[in-house]
């Protein structure tokens, strides 16, 4: 085979991969071939023909038996049968030993016998039995819970940094996709639809790469154009070429083949291609290659956004929300911000003990003006890591802003923190909506009764509808256990829902009603009480966490408990 030069194209079409890289039929592989392959030829030499014999009784090879024509045919393997025979002279026996010879001592005769094995110190004990599992009080009073997931510290670690990035969306473009067959086109459909790419308008025809380049001769190319093409690769290149001269600068290429080769990976890279993906495909894979074509490099993040909604009023989402995002900043060490879209209603300002001059509603009023410096005027400041964007509270104005509004606010902030936890109020409106669906968790908090399940039961099937991508709601029952009300178990109330709940937060009044009028958190006035515990195991849920052991208590030493007796 003839090496190609360096500025060859390996995609030729001249190619041929049968005159490229068959073997010659005129090469001999030499070194493939047996004595028995070469009939007519001489057996190979002897590598120990030369060698002295030595004595009868030197203890070395036997020189005779490794000859070549000790043997018919006498060949390597004959010969180190030979070797390996007479090079253990300690084995030889009277019959083997020449005339007059002494034969060979036996080295083991002056050794004493093996002793007996020892006993086994295990043998009269039991057998394993596996280790229980253990179980906190609340889970035995709740079995239908959700399971935490085994402890896996590198999978924690990798949970812990994507839980700390939201998913980008994709912006408001054009997107041209030709398919071959009806199930690519199926998927990209179903991509189209998902939350991630709804601002994009998404087009499907047949006909592939072929239709993609005759189409565009006399048409304008869109942001984005996703072929998809079966045919080999000097055709594909062929084709891709002619589409080349057509499209804009700055359209982008998505190309969709049947070759899983990295040789044409490369070659489409260096032409312009932006992506290749190979069946199967998925969905998400598809949506994950869009976004990433137009993910802005300039932004460090994309805050994780986790909205808290009611299934009816007074069922503690807020609550709940303004707990979790406070030991979710205390946990993770990392900026969180509380967002109270409850304008008229919002407890945002009176859980944290803040009454603030400014807050979410001066962002909205003034969305285009919204950059950090003035976000930062805005929000209040509670600790370190946490931060309040509070609701003004107050029946003066109507609050008729649009939903594009807000999400443009939402945006700009999920750019400014790594976690944003968004407190939506009961009431049903568009932007509400909209914020339901672009989350990337969803909490819907309920109560074990009637109305509840009802309310409960159409937000996830509205949301499963429209996000069929993602993982359905969690659902909290709050208040479990109130005093004289009748409630639906838990286990009736999941298969109602077609979704188990996750967490059963037992009703404490003490507890959550202390918290409430000082304007602290759960973990800060009760923090050994059953309900700090489920806020932590719900905040360890939300970010993907195993539920940690407890550490043991400091010893004391005597002294120190004669001096607190003092």
């Amino acid at each position: 085979m003839q090496p190609k030069s360096a500025d060859s194209d390996p995609f030729d079409l001249e190619f041929d991969a049968d005159d490229e890289f068959a073997a010659p039929s005129n090469i001999e592989d030499d070194w493939r071939e047996t004595p028995i392959d070469r009939p007519t030829q001489a057996p190979h030499p002897d590598p120990f023909a030369g060698l002295n014999a030595g004595g009868p009784n030197a203890g070395g090879l036997n020189t005779g038996a490794m000859s070549a024509g000790a043997l018919p045919g006498g060949g390597l393997g004959s010969g180190l049968s030979g070797a390996l025979a007479g090079d253990e002279a300690w084995r030889d026996d009277e019959l083997d030993v020449p005339p007059g010879a002494t034969p060979h001592p036996d080295p083991f005769a002056g050794l004493a016998p093996p002793p007996e094995p020892a006993a086994d110190p295990f043998a009269d004990l039991p057998p394993a039995q596996p280790r229980a599992r253990t179980v906190s009080p609340e889970a035995q009073e709740t079995p239908d819970l959700a399971p935490i997931a085994p402890h896996n510290p590198v999978g924690e670690i990798i949970s812990h940094v994507s839980n700390a990035l939201g998913e980008p969306v994709v912006p408001r473009i054009t997107i041209h996709a030709f398919c071959e067959s009806p199930e690519t086109g199926d998927m990209i459909r179903g991509a189209a639809g998902d939350r991630r790419m709804e601002r994009a308008s998404t087009v499907v025809r047949d006909g592939g790469l072929t239709a993609a380049a005759d189409y565009y001769q006399n048409q304008p190319t869109p942001s984005l154009v996703i072929v998809e093409s079966s045919d080999p690769a000097p055709r594909m290149l062929a084709l891709l070429d002619r589409l080349a001269e057509v499209c804009d600068p700055g359209t982008k290429v998505i190309v969709i083949g049947q070759a899983n080769d990295i040789a044409l990976y490369r070659e489409l890279m260096r032409r312009g291609v932006s992506e290749y993906l190979v069946p199967p495909l998925r969905t998400l894979q598809v949506i994950a290659a869009v976004t990433t074509l137009y993910a802005d490099p300039s932004a460090p993040f994309i805050g994780r956004q986790i909205a808290f909604c009611s299934a009816k009023g007074g069922a503690g989402a807020s609550t709940l929300a303004h707990n979790v995002a406070h030991e979710i900043s205390e946990r993770m060490n990392a900026g969180t911000v509380i967002v109270d879209l409850d304008l008229a209603f919002g407890t945002a300002g009176l859980n944290f003990n803040h009454d603030p001059l400014q807050g979410i509603l001066d962002a909205l009023s003034q969305p285009d003006r919204l950059d950090p410096v003035l976000m930062d005027r805005m929000m209040v400041k509670h600790t370190d890591h946490l931060s309040l964007f509070a609701a003004p509270a107050t029946l003066d104005q109507d609050y008729a802003i649009d939903a594009e509004i807000f999400e443009e606010v939402i945006q700009k902030i999920r750019a400014a923190a790594p976690y944003v936890v968004l407190d939506l109020p009961h009431a049903w409106t568009v932007w509400k909506r909209r914020m339901l669906l672009t989350a990337d968790d969803l909490v819907i908090v309920a109560e074990p009764d009637l109305a509840s399940l009802r309310n409960a039961k159409n937000i996830i099937d509205l949301v499963k509808s429209a996000r069929p991508n993602d993982a359905p709601p969690k659902v909290v029952l709050n208040k479990v256990g109130l005093p004289g009300r009748p409630e639906i178990p838990v286990k009736d109330f999941g298969e109602a829902l077609g979704v188990q709940p996750v967490m059963a937060i037992a009703f404490d009044a003490k507890a959550f009603g202390q918290a409430a009028n000082n304007g602290q958190m759960i973990s800060e006035v009760a923090a050994k009480t059953k309900a700090a515990e489920s806020i932590d195991q719900l905040t360890r849920l939300m970010l993907n966490q195993r539920e940690a052991t407890p550490a043991p208590a400091a010893k004391t030493s005597i002294l120190s408990s004669l001096l607190k007796r003092k």
